[in-house]
């Protein structure tokens, strides 16, 4: 098993990795600060309770199960005021915990309703998907989604405990391999040159490896105000396509990882019509993509003006288009990208005017 700490001014917690980790919540709600909880609210997906991975859990206290449907339409306002009306009906007080079981889209919901449920809540995180493990579930970013944007709604509150229990992966879907692999390419990519070398490490350690990368990050930029941005790497156009779906007109069935690796890949592009990165950047964007078994390529018959008008609601932008991009010094923020330059961009990759 490893242990990562994650070391913040006030709320500082360890992120275990290793096979049947999940086992160790039991212990771990005893030791909590604030001392044990007399209830618990497991919040979870029924594909996880199917699984078996919530009823072999063993916690001292009494436990109620929430359960959300799969899938980004849960990432809603109804679902989190359905689940703390549930919460209150089962009695669940300030000094309680909720925890969440399973990929990132529990560990938002579940992490939000801690949030905001009396104010404010203990939370402890089991993640099943590797989305999860290597991203969603370490760092304290909760949030649901509004139709008109993804993770527009939201609060920053640390879980108590990250428990990434690789076991679970055994069992996961072939696209949910790619959701987390997204993820793992932007990892990749922020190490700069050998940043390659995450791909060659076996699943326990790059597991691990993103972990403390993200624990580093987040430890000197709780709250987003500078560096942690970074982490949004290729997520500017990957929330755009996202949002397409959010809307309800055309569907493109994408993963949250799968979009990522499209962002990373555009990012490249337009940092290279920017004249930030040469040809050779370029392509080795593509190589970890691909090397990953992920696809690059915007999908067919999108607007370039929709995208860049998606864009502009991104959560980074202040007025303006923000993006992450590579560039002399490094992968940064940069505001105030042209508009016109972005449009041409994603006309060259493909995109419709």
């Amino acid at each position: 098993m490893l242990t990562i700490p994650v070391l913040l001014e006030n709320d500082s917690y360890d992120v275990a990795v290793g096979d049947g980790v999940r086992h160790h919540l039991g212990q771990v709600l005893r030791e909590l600060r604030g001392g044990a909880p007399k209830q618990v609210a497991i919040i979870t997906e029924q594909a996880m309770i199917d699984a078996g991975w919530v009823h072999d859990l063993v916690i001292d206290a009494a436990t109620v199960i929430c359960t959300i449907e799969g899938g980004e339409a849960s990432k809603s306002l109804s679902t989190i005021e359905r689940l703390c009306t549930e919460l209150v009906e089962a009695g669940l007080s300030r000094n309680d915990v909720i925890v969440g079981v399973g990929g990132g889209i529990v560990t938002d919901v579940a992490g939000f309703c801690a949030a905001t449920y009396h104010r404010g809540i203990r939370y402890v995180s089991v993640a099943t998907s590797l989305l999860a493990m290597v991203d969603a579930a370490v760092g304290g970013k909760t949030g649901v989604n509004l139709s008109v944007g993804k993770n527009l709604v939201g609060a920053f509150w640390q879980p108590s405990a990250v428990l990434c229990d690789t076991e679970t992966l055994h069992t996961l879907p072939p696209r949910e391999w790619a959701c987390g692999r997204g993820e793992i390419a932007k990892y990749a990519l922020l190490r700069g040159e050998g940043g390659e070398d995450l791909l060659d490490l076996d699943l326990h350690e790059q597991v691990g490896a993103c972990v403390a990368d993200k624990a580093m990050v987040v430890s000197s930029d709780e709250r987003e105000s500078g560096r942690r941005a970074l982490l949004n790497y290729g997520h500017t156009l990957a929330h755009a396509l996202e949002t397409i779906d959010l809307e309800g007109g055309a569907s493109l069935d994408l993963r949250h990882g799968e979009a990522v690796a499209i962002g990373l890949v555009f990012a490249a592009e337009l940092a290279f019509d920017l004249g930030r990165i040469s040809e050779d950047r370029v392509r080795a964007h593509r190589r970890i993509v691909g090397g990953l078994d992920l696809q690059g390529e915007i999908p067919r018959g999108l607007s370039a003006a929709h995208l860049v008008d998606l864009m502009g609601r991104d959560k980074k932008a202040n007025h303006d288009l923000t993006f992450i991009l590579d560039g002399p010094a490094g992968i940064e923020v940069v505001h105030g990208v042209d508009g016109a330059v972005v449009r041409s961009s994603l006309e060259r990759v493909g995109c419709l005017p």
